[in-house]
């Protein structure tokens, strides 16, 4: 073969592999492009809308179909893309448009302290629950406005109810969260036609312990919620915990350890002791209200019931009893736990007994909590959480002197066990 024929085959060559290389380089564009026109209409939420606009959401004119199937690195490529989508930080909604989501608040799903809670639903088919806040108090609905988005807001953890948006004008300030379809965790707790199976409320308390795990020592600024109770532990699909309502929440820097209280924060019952003195609060009031909802999970009853006789009419205390007397095996199976989940239940039990110990130094962090409530992770025999009450109410009836020489005694200790 002459040099020029061969020159000539390898110019021909040259150019079939070009036009191939470049057919598909296009084939693979065009898929990739149909594939985010047709994912993007249910995969982001709120996709139509421009923050800071109140501009009607666009059509919901379907792409047509694509006969083209994409091969495995681009549906991964995808699945990255709309994680990264899922990320995306709470934007702003008019007025018009919650209006517009609820069916002018068709559907009303509860209320609480700070407003009313609607369902409503995207223009995609994106199920939402808006809480409008409570106009009579307009510093308390901007403080709560302010806590949620600068808190929620700004995290990304799977066990969060997510924060879509936002509305805050003259006639309407209202947050937008993702909804969740089983209610929260007291309605399926306190229900005695509810019955749930321990396994997934063993479930339930070690996804609640992760989020707030993650709000105490994961996130950039440490958040401390403040109001942990059945009633904020959201439940979705398989019932699948998400901690939520953090309208009392309050950042810190990673460094500061205390936070000066300058009002009373949290929900009698499940506030620590100290969140009622004039003293510092940390994270460690978290780790109380925590302890607090597993009692609740355990005897699946509310931690204080005045119409039962003592010891059983204050749960807390009740445990301790029976723990002390060696006899919570006894005490779980009077709650109806079955005997092959006992062993998680003491467990459990003991967890909450530590978390609820008077001295904040005394009780575990949140992550030593999680790790406790795994099977395999030993668990210390708690000290008496009592012990520091002259009385031992719910009410925290203290003796001044003796409460003032405890948490003295606290700031002392720069140490503790966990």
């Amino acid at each position: 073969m002459s040099i020029e024929s061969m020159t000539t085959g390898f110019i021909v060559a040259t150019i079939v592999a070009g036009v191939v290389g470049t057919v598909a380089t296009v084939v693979v564009v065009i898929v990739v492009i149909r594939y985010l026109n047709k994912a993007t209409q249910g995969a982001r939420p709120f996709a139509h809308f421009e923050i800071g606009t109140s501009r009607r959401p666009m059509s919901n004119s379907t792409p047509q179909e694509s006969s083209v199937v994409p091969d495995p690195q681009i549906e991964a490529t995808m699945k990255r893309f709309f994680s990264n989508i899922a990320k995306e930080k709470p934007i702003m909604f008019s007025a018009q448009q919650l209006s517009g989501f609820s069916q002018h608040y068709k559907t009303r799903l509860g209320s609480g302290g700070f407003g009313v809670v609607y369902k409503g639903e995207f223009p995609n088919g994106v199920p939402v629950a808006i809480k409008l806040l409570n106009k009579a108090s307009y510093k308390q609905a901007k403080e709560q406005f302010m806590a949620e988005v600068s808190t929620i807001g700004i995290t990304n953890h799977v066990n969060f109810v997510r924060l879509y948006g936002f509305c805050f004008d003259s006639s309407v300030q209202a947050l937008v969260y993702e909804y969740m379809e089983k209610g929260s965790l007291d309605s399926l707790l306190f229900d005695r036609n509810q019955r749930i199976e321990w396994e997934k409320l063993h479930v339930i308390a070690r996804g609640t312990a992760k989020g707030i795990a993650y709000l105490h020592e994961e996130c950039q600024k440490r958040i401390i919620h403040y109001d942990i109770k059945p009633g904020n532990v959201l439940l979705g699909p398989a019932l699948f915990p998400k901690v939520a309502d953090f309208g009392l929440a309050k950042l810190s820097n990673r460094d500061s350890t205390h936070i000066t209280m300058t009002d009373c924060r949290g929900t009698p019952g499940y506030a620590a002791p100290e969140m009622y003195m004039p003293y510092p609060v940390t994270s460690k009031c978290d780790v109380y209200s925590f302890g607090m909802l597993l009692f609740e999970i355990l005897g699946r009853r509310k931690n204080l019931n005045s119409n039962l006789s003592e010891p059983e009419y204050w749960l807390p205390r009740w445990t301790w009893e029976m723990f002390g007397k060696g006899k919570l095996s006894e005490l779980l199976e009077k709650f109806g736990i079955e005997e092959e989940h006992r062993e998680k239940a003491e467990r459990m039990a003991m967890v909450a007994l530590w978390c609820v110990q008077y001295l904040p130094d005394s009780r575990p962090l949140m992550s030593n909590v999680v790790r406790m409530l795994e099977e395999g992770s030993e668990i210390k025999s708690p000290p008496n959480p009592f012990q520091h009450l002259v009385s031992a109410t719910p009410n925290f009836t203290l003796s001044i002197s003796e409460s003032d020489s405890s948490l003295s005694k606290e700031r002392q200790s720069s140490t503790s066990d966990f």
